[in-house]
């Protein structure tokens, strides 16, 4: 599928702020699966722009903003390819208790701070575990939707997987943030993921165009029977694998670790803020339904 990607973010302060520094993860990934064939950013004010690729591969741009300003506008764009996955590999738990593969999965199989430690994570894990860890990880993402509701509102953007427990309703965030505690109980390398799903609402399904909101799913060390782990990428919002119409934009161990923007100022105001992302095809492939955002 061919996207056109268009991010935009304004803050508007109540009195003017100075040393406005921020930093962007909105770039679109290069992967096996996707292709970045135009990328761009404009901020106004004007300000100078440096990328660089942070500790887990995502890249950030940053700039700072010195001279007192109230506005503060970020206009992202970017045309992207993606193409479908392989299927995972399906071999059994034993290269996954491997030297090998505890190398390859290296900070992803450890628990992620104060992590959950009681009687319901226990009975999920139990409900998850499947023969193979691919099929592990397909039990994950149909269990988490059956056991919990998708409701926005109920959760915000510093909740935990306790929160998500004890509210049994959240959004893609907290999904995705279980799921990386159920595959870690598992022995299964696994990490979150931040991106883009094209997702037109119900009834307008054969949209070519939709706006959407920053979109969370996971990506799991799939050991192989011959040859290295896999990672492949699952979207338990969704009950399945990630596929053509996720847009990649970096990953690490938690939310916290590929925000799409982090900021400081200095100065006093409150700030209101705006933001969208629009989605559009520019090509003519066949359209399915509508997934949950």
């Amino acid at each position: 599928m061919h996207f056109a990607i268009r991010y935009l973010t304004e803050y508007r302060y109540r009195e003017p702020v100075t040393d406005n520094l921020n930093a962007l993860r909105v770039k679109p990934a290069t992967t096996p699966c996707q292709r970045v064939d135009d990328f761009a950013v404009r901020v106004e004010p004007e300000t100078r722009l440096t990328q660089h690729l942070d500790y887990y591969g995502t890249t950030v741009i940053e700039f700072g903003i010195s001279k007192p300003h109230e506005q503060l506008a970020i206009d992202v764009r970017a045309r992207v390819v993606t193409t479908p996955a392989a299927p995972p590999p399906e071999a059994d738990w034993e290269p996954a208790v491997t030297a090998e593969y505890a190398a390859h999965g290296g900070e992803y199989l450890l628990a992620f701070g104060a992590e959950p430690d009681d009687i319901a994570i226990d009975e999920l894990v139990g409900l998850s575990r499947a023969a193979t860890p691919a099929a592990t990880l397909q039990a994950v993402t149909e269990l988490i939707p059956d056991r919990f509701e998708y409701r926005p509102g109920v959760t915000y953007v510093g909740s935990t997987v306790e929160d998500l427990l004890t509210a049994g309703a959240g959004v893609c965030q907290d999904f995705a943030h279980l799921a990386l505690v159920l595959l870690r109980r598992h022995g299964v390398a696994a990490r979150y993921v931040s991106g883009y799903l094209f997702a037109p609402p119900a009834g307008d399904e054969g949209a070519d165009s939709a706006e959407v909101d920053t979109h969370a799913w996971i990506e799991a060390l799939i050991p192989a029977a011959e040859g290295e782990p896999v990672w492949v990428a699952a979207d338990p919002t969704n009950r399945g694998l990630a596929g053509e119409r996720h847009v990649k934009i970096g990953h690490g161990r938690h939310y916290s670790d590929v925000p799409p923007i982090k900021g400081v100022y200095r100065g006093g105001a409150t700030a209101e803020l705006e933001a969208s992302v629009r989605m559009t095809r520019t090509d003519t492939a066949s359209r399915t339904a509508p997934a949950a955002g």
